[in-house]
Formats: C-alpha cells, structure tokens, sequence
C-alpha cells in the first residue's frame, strides 16, 4: 500500500501517528513503573471501577459505529443520515464524558488524587487526556456534521476512530492487568 491509497489527507494521518504515539508513550510509562511496585499498583489499580470502564468502552465502541455509519452514509450522498450517525457518535461522546466525570467524582470523594500513588498519576493523566480528545471529537463531529459532506466526515470519523483505539489501548494497563 502507498501513501496515496491512504484514505483521508495524509496531515491528518501524521496526526493520528503522532497522537497515537503519546498515548504509546504514556502506557509505556506506567507499564515500566508498574514493575518497580507490582504490589502498590494492583492494590490501587483494585480501587477502580472496572463497571464503569466496561460501559464506556460499550458506548465509545457503539460511538464508533454510528461514526462509520455516518462515514458511508455521506459518501452514498445520504446527508440526513449521516448527520443523524454524527449526533450519536457525538451523543456517545458526551456519555463517555459524563460516566467518566462520575467515574472521577468517587474516586476523589473517595480520597483517590493524582498524588496518591503513582498508578494514579499515570491513571488521571492518560484518562484525563483521552478525555480531552473525546471532548475535541464531540466537536469535531458537531462541525463535520453541519454540511455533512464525504472528506471531512470522513476526516471526522477517522479522529473519532482514533479515540476509540486510544481507549482500547489504555484500557488493559489501566483497569485489567493486575
């Protein structure tokens, strides 16, 4: 395959690799600190709530879905349809957010702070700033969503395709390896 045959502008390919790489880069990270005290980071990593990383996973993965349906809806030239699988991609976004933002309100009722320990550190920080992603998507979807036109929902779709993936990448290090 050649860079020409890449779907999208190769800008926002770049992009993609870039931001992909942060998150790579974090996960990394938290892994190699995970070894200095596997015991400190089960024990924090217990006080998560795996239910809620399940439902945002369950409403990120559907998101993504109505993103891609969206995509094929705009270049069949079906306009109102995919602005209505834009809205509910962006509808899942706002979800995320909102379970997230439950998700962060126990855990600092709870005592749990970015300085607690440094599992914690690397959660609110990797978490944190997935969510600000997922928040620029919300946005993103909303204006691709206002002509609904093939490239840019396109380019749309494949950002949002992106947070998906982030999501799935940090999921394990975060709330399943103990």
């Amino acid at each position: 395959m050649r860079i020409d045959d890449l779907p999208g502008e190769l800008l926002l390919w770049i992009l993609i690799a870039s931001e992909l790489l942060i998150f790579a880069a974090g996960t990394t990270a938290m892994m190699a600190m995970r070894f200095t005290d596997a015991s400190g980071f089960a024990s924090a990593q217990d006080l998560l709530d795996g239910r809620m990383a399940a439902l945002n996973t369950v409403i990120l993965v559907t998101s993504g879905l109505f993103a891609a349906r969206a995509e094929r809806d705009s270049a069949a030239g079906q306009r109102r349809s995919a602005r209505l699988g834009l809205a509910l991609a962006a509808l899942g976004g706002l979800l995320f957010l909102l379970v997230k933002w439950v998700e962060y309100a126990r855990e600092i009722g709870a005592g749990i702070g970015i300085e607690t320990h440094p599992f914690f550190t690397f959660y609110f920080l990797l978490t944190g700033f997935h969510a600000a992603h997922v928040l620029a998507g919300v946005v993103v979807l909303g204006l691709v969503a206002l002509r609904a036109r093939p490239e840019p929902v396109q380019a749309g779709a494949m950002f949002w395709h992106m947070v998906d993936l982030v999501w799935v990448l940090i999921l394990p290090p975060i709330y399943l390896l103990g």
